[in-house]
């Protein structure tokens, strides 16, 4: 049933009660181990609706690990360097089911699922149903990170904060966070320059530096990109606990390759149709979220 489900996702049909035609379709018998004309024909669409609502909390996380676990397995040895990208996004609900709030940043009721992915190789590793509020960094240092054999350095957006300590502190983890605007007043002496750099006939330029910011009990190193244009001056702020690199290196190549994940969000949710999270029950919109990743 599980592997059934799987390949219609895969193959567009996403509504479970596409497999009422299905079932007998002898293509999709024999993808599902079974001969076409002398085995039973495959699930239909209700069998399937109490499958997906049948799973405990202990089920719905040991599916998750199963992803986590084959993500990992793909790896013969240890890669360098291994970066997660974590977001979240926006899954828009169909009614009033648990877990589903009204975001007014979305200005929808909606779930915030928090999605982990490879962009080395372009893989999902892990999805984990969470309420429509802001994350607060708790389902972070519980997902996928903490399970990886090997310490990963997380690439993530500034509101994903890991509660008021590091991720794994034995294992050294390391990350890189994109940063409000709290840290302008540490880059105004840098922007002067680079305004005075551009009226000469000079681009943007990247710097680092320590600093010490909310919720980091001790000194982080901090980066700002900053480009001037006749528009005037454009800065971002990261903030790692990566020691090795340029500044220009954490932020473009390090940093940016978040962008990427943002793409494999998108990839999930309209081709895999993965925001069909429509079942009453949380713990049945976590299953479909691990079958939709699975396809």
């Amino acid at each position: 049933m599980v592997r059934a489900r799987i390949l219609a996702i895969a193959c567009g049909y996403e509504d479970a009660d596409d497999l009422d035609a299905l079932r007998v379709d002898p293509a999709f018998k024999l993808a599902c181990r079974r001969l076409p004309d002398t085995d039973a024909n495959l699930c239909s669409q209700p069998t399937l609706l109490r499958l997906e609502n049948a799973p405990s909390l202990k089920d719905a996380i040991g599916l998750t690990w199963a992803l986590v676990d084959q993500w990992m397995a793909s790896y013969e040895r240890e890669p360098a360097p291994l970066i997660l990208d974590i977001d979240d996004t926006c899954d828009v609900v169909h009614g009033h089911q648990q877990l589903s709030l009204f975001n007014a940043h979305y200005d929808e009721r909606c779930f915030l699922p928090i999605h982990v992915y490879d962009t080395e190789r372009s893989r999902p590793v892990a999805v984990v149903l969470r309420p429509g509020k802001t994350p607060s960094g708790v389902e972070v240092r519980s997902s996928a990170p903490a399970r990886a054999p090997y310490p990963p350095t997380l690439d993530q957006d500034a509101h994903h904060l890991p509660g008021r300590r590091p991720l794994c502190p034995a294992r050294g983890d390391g990350m890189v966070r994109g940063q409000p605007h709290r840290l302008r007043l540490r880059a105004a002496r840098f922007e002067a320059a680079v305004e005075e750099n551009r009226r000469g006939g000079g681009c943007g330029a990247h710097r680092a530096t320590l600093c010490r910011t909310s919720p980091w009990s001790r000194e982080r190193r901090a980066v700002a990109r900053i480009e001037a244009t006749p528009l005037g001056l454009d800065t971002r702020f990261v903030v790692t606990n990566v020691e090795y690199g340029a500044a220009e290196w954490v932020y473009s190549a390090f940093y940016c390759a978040h962008g990427q994940a943002e793409n494999l969000i998108k990839l999930h949710k309209t081709q895999l149709a993965s925001d069909r999270t429509s079942c009453r029950s949380e713990m049945a919109n976590q299953v479909r979220l691990a079958l939709h990743t699975a396809a």
